[in-house]
């Protein structure tokens, strides 16, 4: 009994439903942290609020110093208040920067998260190709809607594998390596094989695809693991 299957739109669904609970997390979670520090940064008036009340409760200094020391004391607290004032601003700007980085990498992590899920689905329900297109004259295979130019040696090997899944057989290493050669099975070798599957797989060069069209199955050899039907020999 199969168990409950997930589609590539449920995934999406997922996706942006946790990418959306996560942003709404982040933003809360730095918006509380924006208020309670802001509301313990001393008033930016109180300084001057001293400073006032220290005049009033001290009318009766004349002397020159005494008010040269007044004066000072005033300018200390308009700079106090345009330091606390910066302080805000910078505080506000690498919270905003906080903010965006953290959602950036939610986002990049969920879509990561996302993207492994469908690979691993792919690699276990096999590649989806509704037409593979072997052309020996022109040395080219076409999957879908995407083409690959490949070197004559990785045609005949794509094609052997082909006409094995044709007949529903799977290949061992020195059975292709026979096939191509056309020397007898026995004189094969099956590192010799393996090899030309590998230079197939590199001459994909989409790990992806060449990972998953070629299956290697363990103790018996490789095989298409694709319909056969969509097959096409030219």
């Amino acid at each position: 009994m199969q168990g409950p299957s997930i589609s590539a739109s449920d995934l999406m669904r997922m996706g942006n439903r946790a990418v959306g609970w996560g942003i709404a997390a982040i933003v809360g979670i730095l918006a509380l942290t924006a208020v309670l520090l802001f509301l313990k940064l001393p008033d930016a008036g109180a300084f001057n609020a001293r400073v006032e009340r220290v005049f009033v409760e001290n009318a009766d200094l004349t002397s020159q110093a005494e008010i040269k020391l007044l004066e000072i004391l005033a300018q200390s607290g308009t700079a106090f208040s345009e330091t606390l004032v910066s302080y805000r601003i910078v505080i506000f700007v690498l919270l905003v920067f906080a903010t965006g980085l953290l959602i950036t990498s939610l986002v990049v992590i969920v879509m990561l998260v996302t993207l492994n899920r469908r690979l691993s689905m792919v690699e276990k329900q096999g590649l989806q190709v509704s037409q593979l297109v072997i052309n020996r004259a022109t040395n080219t295979v076409a999957l879908n809607d995407m083409e690959f130019k490949l070197t004559p040696a990785s045609v005949e090997t794509i094609a052997v594998l082909a006409e094995a899944r044709i007949d529903d057989e799977v290949l061992s290493g020195a059975a292709i390596e026979a096939m191509i050669s056309g020397k007898p099975e026995i004189d094969c070798d099956e590192a010799a094989g393996a090899t030309r599957i590998k230079r197939l797989r590199d001459t994909l060069g989409n790990q992806l695809v060449s990972e998953v069209l070629v299956k290697n199955i363990a103790r018996q050899g490789y095989v298409l693991a694709i319909d056969r039907k969509v097959i096409s020999l030219r």
